[in-house]
């Protein structure tokens, strides 16, 4: 087999097209010493326990899985009874970027509501209250919250209180899908606990793989009693890694210190920077910059001549929309080159976008 040749090409497509950061890589190496006991009863998840309780309170508990889509299905799930639905934005991971894995292998209904933002509010909550008790409809019992939002856009810790405290007068659990959380502590300069324990959340999907892990996440519970059994619906899941010992010790590398923080708060900061030489070159941004990503409205030639270099997805492109993310990684050189490239392309070609339609 031929392996294809290293590159240190840098894009800006997406967090997860990053690398490993070398620290993780080294928690891997040291957990490769000799036997430990499978299935995470290892010292490595028994210590991630400790630095879980650290973060989130003494009553937390984190198990981990393999990627992000295990995380929010075995958190859905556990959440949830069988009639039960999800309460999610139209922009939500879990509604459109897991091939419908909520619905085809937890079982769940997902409930999804237009935002402009990305972010739910309790009036959204209550447009589903009615239903609460008619048999004919699915029952509205979790409510999912994406932090940092699909729109790059965060909540402060007030509106997550607020959507919780809603959500538990309804009857209802708090579900994070914290894949960016990271970012959005990051950018708010609050504390893990600040945007969950705190204010009411009662289980979080715990990112690591987009803020510098080489695979893994973990579903973090805060409140037992509105969350059981995430043991026994993580292996039901195909989520029970055998040597979890190596996704414990990379969990244990980005959050027992400020790895995590250090990451996010310099993908933070690129994207700072990719947002004003976007807004220097001319093109309209389309959302507030609030965590690792830039929305902007990108003529057609444009994004061609960038694409000869750089990989990014479109977005919208009834508008000619594209996201640009930045990840822990990503570095000022890359930046600048990306925008010198931009500005070159747009004095070419005008930074005009075609009206939709």
């Amino acid at each position: 087999m031929t392996v294809p040749p290293p590159t240190s090409a840098r894009h800006f497509a997406s967090d997860n097209y990053a690398g490993a950061h070398p620290d993780v890589l080294a928690a891997v190496a040291a957990a490769n010493v000799g036997h430990a006991p499978a299935y995470g009863d290892d010292p490595w998840t028994a210590h991630l326990q400790d630095v879980t309780a650290a973060h989130f309170g003494p009553t937390a508990s984190a198990f981990p899985v393999l990627n992000g889509t295990g995380a929010n299905v075995v958190a859905l799930q556990a959440a949830s009874p069988r009639w039960g639905a999800v309460v999610c934005t139209e922009q939500a991971h879990v509604h459109n970027d897991e091939n419908a894995a909520p619905e085809r292998v937890g079982g769940l209904k997902l409930l999804a509501v237009p935002t402009t933002d990305g972010r739910l509010t309790p009036a959204d909550l209550d447009r589903f209250a009615w239903t609460i008790g008619d048999v004919h409809r699915a029952q509205p019992c979790v409510v999912s919250l994406t932090q940092s939002t699909e729109l790059g856009t965060v909540y402060t810790p007030e509106q997550v209180r607020a959507v919780a405290d809603r959500a538990h007068a309804l009857g209802m659990a708090v579900h994070v899908d914290g894949a960016r959380l990271s970012n959005a502590a990051a950018r708010l300069d609050a504390t893990l606990a600040e945007l969950t324990t705190d204010v009411g959340v009662d289980v979080v999907s715990l990112g690591g793989t987009k803020n510098g892990m080489l695979l893994g996440e973990a579903v973090v519970v805060l409140d037992p009693d509105r969350v059981p059994g995430v043991d026994l619906l993580r292996k039901q899941s195909m989520q029970l890694a055998s040597k979890a010992r190596f996704v414990s010790a990379q969990l244990i590398a980005l959050y027992e210190g400020d790895l995590w923080l250090r990451c996010a708060r310099h993908a933070n900061a690129m994207a700072d920077r990719l947002r004003a030489g976007v807004d220097a070159a001319g093109l309209v941004t389309t959302l507030p910059t609030q965590s690792n990503a830039v929305f902007v409205q990108m003529p057609a030639p444009v994004a061609a001549d960038l694409r000869a270099t750089w990989r990014f997805y479109d977005w919208d492109r009834a508008t000619s929309t594209v996201r640009l993310m930045c990840a822990f990684d990503t570095t000022p050189d890359d930046v600048d080159a990306f925008c010198t490239a931009l500005t070159s392309s747009v004095r070419t070609h005008g930074a005009v976008v075609p009206a939709a339609g």
